[in-house]
């Protein structure tokens, strides 16, 4: 019998280009919907993941952190950096790569670029959550804090919630014309976005039904007074996202129902870093899932606070990998030799080598 080649494994590779070019086919409201459906369905699968708090290296100038999850089946890792000042070196604050490999074998099956995908899931994962603690009748959000997150916060509480009137603040102004020009552009379906641009916090949080904040400075601030909250609001607090970063008044979280997505990380990270240590918070997951409920009275101020976790990037890279080999999007690497014999390492490297070009005396 004719032995079979070995088949030569290969690595799906997505670049930003690819993944904006995926955005393009698919459209960006059905990228939030997609994104929003595979993290609700892996967070109602909570307990099949082996869940750790994120890895990080902390300097004066910013942070980079690993995020590894798993289910037994597939292990995910992000790579991800929060750096404010990096505008002045012409650089995004926040970039991120990751994989996805099998467990069964470590091959890595995706390789690619998070930082576009982690604005996605971010956003996704905002209205996710709002959908579950937010009001239903709600229509408005202020929006505190207008750099790069900010247009997909935008958008996906627009797709998702059905939000149709934006107030922002910066305290940039140019950040807010910036984000407005954008929406303008967005051309989202049904009826138009009113989009008002504020001059402090404290007039576009006024009436707000959503407010949402997700600033980039580093360190403690008070982006929002617990004199602007209002009965019935729904806060999502995205922009504390390692410690001594914060941007609430203590006092909201005291006066809120407070919802996190894993403790251990968001009580280092997270606004409720402020509180003490039994500081009473609920697992988004066990919402989703019915467990506990989560909004139950008109006037109850409910609270995201959102600091990203890694099931949300394992479930954007498994969202990515089905979308890319479905439209055919991305090119295929060799991040593992695939020599004919898997002990011959060296073997295949000479082989390799007999295939350069000489160099050139």
């Amino acid at each position: 019998m004719q032995a079979h080649a070995p088949v030569r494994p290969r690595t799906l590779f997505l670049d930003t280009h690819d993944v904006a070019r995926l955005i393009g086919i698919l459209g960006l409201p059905a990228c939030l919907r997609g994104l929003a459906g595979t993290l609700r369905a892996d967070y109602l699968r909570w307990p099949e993941f082996d869940k750790e708090a994120r890895i990080a290296a902390y300097s004066e100038q910013g942070t980079i952190e690993l995020m590894p999850i798993t289910d037994g089946t597939h292990y995910s890792f992000k790579c991800v950096n929060g750096h404010p000042g990096n505008g002045r070196h012409g650089l995004p604050t926040v970039m991120a790569m990751g994989a996805l490999l099998d467990c069964d074998t470590g091959m890595i099956r995706l390789l690619g670029e998070l930082t576009l995908t982690t604005a996605l899931r971010t956003a996704a994962m905002s209205a996710l959550a709002a959908q579950a603690l937010a009001r239903r009748d709600s229509h408005s959000m202020a929006l505190i804090g207008n750099g790069a997150q900010s247009d997909f916060q935008a958008l996906a509480f627009a797709t998702l919630l059905g939000v149709r009137e934006l107030r922002l603040y910066d305290v940039d102004r140019s950040a807010s014309e910036r984000l407005a020009r954008n929406l303008e552009a967005a051309g989202l379906p049904g009826r138009p976005l009113s989009v008002r641009i504020c001059d402090s916090a404290a007039r576009a949080v006024r009436g707000a039904d959503i407010v949402t904040t997700v600033t980039a400075f580093q360190g403690r601030a008070r982006v929002l007074d617990a004199d602007l909250v209002e009965p019935g609001m729904h806060l999502n607090a995205v922009g504390g996202d390692c410690p001594g970063k914060t941007e609430l008044d203590p006092a909201i979280l005291r006066g809120a129902d407070v919802f996190v997505e894993f403790p251990p990380q968001t009580r280092k990270e997270g606004e409720i870093q402020q509180m003490p240590a039994d500081f009473p918070v609920t697992e988004l997951w066990r919402v989703l899932a019915g467990d506990v409920p989560g909004r139950t009275r008109a006037d109850q101020v409910t609270l995201f606070d959102s600091v990203g976790f890694a099931l949300e990037d394992y479930s954007a890279l498994r969202f990515l990998q089905a979308q890319a080999e479905a439209h055919q999007v991305g090119s295929w690497v060799d991040v593992t030799p695939g020599q004919a014999d898997p002990r011959d390492l060296y073997g295949w490297l000479q082989g390799e080598l007999q295939d350069l070009p000489a160099l050139a005396s």
